[in-house]
């Protein structure tokens, strides 16, 4: 019985542990964002770069959010609207980084 709480126990901390990881830099949170939403190969072979244009223009919305921008060298391809998936925002959380598809407009 006690090993089976240990071990229970160490699965739940593993856990949060890793998700703690994956969240840590804005990089790691947007690609854990194109992994668990159906691009593994984009996620790890694309490269990162600040979406210089959408922190411009949307700047004080972003400030607001604690938010920034980011654009996807190689970007996810979906096939349903047949658009390739660029820009995202990443946006801080305590000490936590969260991504979502921010679109082109």
């Amino acid at each position: 019985m006690k090993k089976k709480i240990i071990f229970a126990v160490t699965t739940i901390c593993c856990i949060i542990a890793m998700y703690i990881v994956l969240h840590i830099t804005p990089t790691l949170a947007l690609r854990t964002h194109l992994f668990m939403n159906g691009y593994p190969i984009v996620s790890f072979t694309t490269g990162i770069a600040d979406d210089e244009l959408h922190n411009r223009i949307d700047k004080e919305i972003l400030q607001s959010q604690n938010a920034k921008c980011y654009t996807l060298t190689k970007p996810a391809f979906e096939k349903p609207t047949q658009s390739k998936l660029t820009n995202y925002k990443v946006t801080k959380k305590g000490i936590l980084y969260f991504a979502e598809y921010y679109g082109e407009a």
